[in-house]
């Protein structure tokens, strides 16, 4: 048993993956306090900790077995993030969800401004944006220029069109499009702009 105690993350993690079962015990035991604590920090809730802890390590079983990790060097970092993104999967599930639906009145931008100062509110508001910046590289070239001009760079739709070589017209219709398409590739990688 010492001679497990003493192997590094990465050498149990390969005895594992090769087929030493026992080996997990050994990870779980070194790293558990570390990945409870920190999943209950967010969550403050002893047994949606535990339900959460649970999963994570059955997702990175799975993972192993699977053969799907990729050894960087960097185990107890890859488990953090599974269980953070496991949280956050969490929050969004139990908050009110709805899709953005961008108008005159409304703009989904706008409600990423606001200053929440729920911990909780701030990973799902980082979450956004991270699932804003992957919606804007998937639209066309002409649609994401526009988006960007407008809300990163604070141009008029005058300025736009001035810079871009098109009519006024031509540059709001891009930003419309933009905008629709932005809501249909939401709804088909199952991306939910939550508040």
């Amino acid at each position: 048993m010492a001679i497990v105690d003493n192997r590094t993350d990465n050498e149990l993690v390969q005895a594992y993956i090769s087929g030493e079962q026992c080996v997990f015990a050994t990870l779980l035991s070194r790293h558990k306090q570390k990945v409870y604590n920190y999943i209950l920090s967010l969550v403050k809730d002893n047994a949606l900790a535990d339900d959460i802890f649970q999963d994570t390590f059955i997702k990175v079983v799975n993972t192993l077995r699977s053969g799907t990790y990729h050894d960087e060097g960097k185990f107890i970092q890859w488990v953090m993030r599974i269980a953070h993104n496991l949280v956050i999967d969490y929050v969004r599930k139990s908050q009110k969800m709805y899709m953005v639906h961008t108008n005159e009145e409304y703009d989904v931008f706008g409600f990423l401004d606001s200053n929440e100062k729920n911990r909780e509110e701030i990973m799902i508001r980082d979450q956004v944006y991270k699932d804003i910046r992957y919606l804007i590289k998937l639209l066309p070239k002409e649609q994401r220029k526009v988006l960007v001009m407008r809300h990163y760079a604070n141009m008029s739709f005058k300025e736009i069109a001035e810079k871009t070589g098109v009519s006024i017209n031509t540059a709001l219709g891009r930003m419309r499009y933009a905008l629709i398409n932005m809501r249909r590739l939401a709804e088909e990688n199952s991306i939910s702009l939550v508040k």
